[in-house]
């Protein structure tokens, strides 16, 4: 299997940024139907990242009208149109599957806080 993998040139989609889990992302996917072509937002928490070459996915869950859903969006396929960060989300876990016995307060998870840039440099002395 390695060695078919070495033949395929992998290509990162640039609609997608470095996501990890316990972010809050809507990925934006595109749906066929009846010949027609539109793009489908869905919005939830990334509990798992599986990470190998071609084979790289993102499992996002998101719960709708009480019922949990968990949609897997491969990272290289043409269908995933754009993935936006809505949240960074602070986890000590790489999997996430504790969530899904968990629902309202009990299955929030704390903001991350990601710098935006450089800093000032009054705020990096110390006095």
């Amino acid at each position: 299997m390695n060695m078919m993998a070495s033949f395929i040139e992998v290509k990162p989609n640039p609609n997608i940024p470095e996501i990890v889990p316990g972010d809050t992302v809507r990925v934006s996917s595109r749906v066929v139907e009846s010949g027609r072509e539109r793009l489908q937002p869905f919005q939830g928490v990334v509990i798992k990242l599986r990470r190998g070459g071609i084979s790289t996915s993102f499992t996002v869950r998101r719960v709708a009208y009480g019922v949990g859903v968990e949609r897997t969006f491969p990272i290289h396929s043409p269908l995933v149109e754009k993935v936006e960060v809505i949240r960074h989300g602070k986890v000590r876990r790489a999997k996430l599957y504790y969530l899904r016995g968990r629902s309202g307060k009990a299955a929030r998870i704390k903001e991350r806080r990601v710098p935006r840039g450089k800093k000032p440099e009054a705020q990096n002395k110390r006095a």
